[in-house]
């Protein structure tokens, strides 16, 4: 009878809490929707640049599934390439090919290289072309290794959900405690609570950026090319969005345990959509869904600085980008402490 009772006290709690049943039932199919989508998308096409005598292999190379862009020098064919336009430029010396990988993207890197192998065995009995091209990298080399490739990315996956479930649950705990409450009875303006929080919050993070991108690059040795100071600023800035979109979404959980069923929401999706699986072969709108995403921006950022040694020129918009999250998840903070007490 008493384990009876308590059962149905159980049930009865949870029939009630429709946030956490939403979740317990919804989140998981929500998931589950996205990783079907990510792994069943269609496979990568390469998009190759051909230049000069190599432009007559352009009907083969379509005939692979490759699109194929033509140049008519080899400078705008490497442009090209440097700008992320292109995942390889194809030009011809005699009759040797001589391919040049943009390098960073392995997935590229072996669709290039299978649609390579096709069209030489296509053209073999016909011509004297040398069916070993001559491989270069223009980022990267052909020893690059599975963690040199993800590790910028899961630097920034690391930081934005360590950072969100403690800033989250932390700042929960100020206010199911009361200290919150205390605070917004005094003379304080909302937005001066926020951006003592975020500062408080903001000074462990800092560390927190240090010691991982330290850890990464001085320990693991995971491929860094371009500056540390930017990976750090990089770092930061996704640490920062994180400790605001946590405190953010505290307001709308009653206990740590619904602070926690978040992450299925908020972390995974962006996980799956920051670049760890080719953007290019998933459906338009799932690539938009991305590009409102922190983590996408992040990741892009490091993956510029540390594989391609790319400068600030090709990181600022990703660093206004986040700017621009803090700044809106903040204002949003302010605004969500109104449902507290007015001031």
């Amino acid at each position: 009878m008493r384990i009876r009772a308590i059962t149905l006290r159980i049930l009865q709690q949870f029939i009630h809490d429709k946030r956490t049943m939403a979740l317990m039932f919804i989140a998981p199919l929500l998931v589950l929707s996205l990783m079907s989508l990510v792994f069943n998308s269609d496979s990568y096409e390469p998009v190759i640049g051909v230049s000069g005598q190599a432009v007559n292999l352009s009907a083969s190379l379509k005939g692979h599934e490759a699109t194929v862009k033509e140049y008519s020098t080899v400078e705008i064919g490497t442009d090209a390439l440097r700008e992320g336009t292109i995942d390889a430029l194809l030009t011809l010396n005699g009759t040797a090919p001589q391919v040049v990988l943009e390098g960073s993207n392995p997935t590229a890197n072996r669709a290039v290289m299978m649609v390579l192998e096709q069209t030489s065995q296509d053209l073999l009995p016909s011509s004297g072309i040398k069916v070993q091209p001559e491989i270069s990298y223009l980022y990267g080399s052909a020893d690059m290794k599975t963690i040199d490739r993800f590790g910028p990315i899961m630097i920034g996956v690391f930081v934005f959900f360590f950072v969100f479930l403690i800033a989250g649950v932390s700042f929960l705990r100020e206010r199911t405690t009361g200290t919150l409450e205390r605070l917004l009875s005094t003379p304080l303006k909302r937005w001066e609570i926020v951006i003592g929080y975020v500062c408080g919050f903001g000074v462990f993070t800092v560390f927190q950026a240090l010691l991982i991108s330290w850890f990464s690059i001085q320990v693991l040795g995971i491929m860094m090319t371009g500056s540390f100071g930017y990976v750090m600023l990089m770092t930061l800035l996704l640490s920062m969005t994180a400790l605001t979109l946590g405190t953010l979404l505290s307001a709308f959980a009653a206990n740590e345990l619904q602070m926690i069923q978040f992450i299925p929401l908020i972390i995974v999706p962006q996980i799956f959509l920051s670049g760890l699986f080719p953007m290019d072969t998933l459906p338009v709108w799932l690539q938009r869904v991305g590009l409102g995403t922190p983590l996408y921006y992040g990741a892009d950022a490091l993956m510029n600085i540390m594989i391609r040694g790319k400068g600030w020129s090709d990181i600022a918009l990703d660093v206004y980008v986040l700017i621009g999250f803090s700044l809106l998840f903040m204002t949003l903070n302010v605004l969500a402490l109104r449902k507290h007490r007015k001031m």
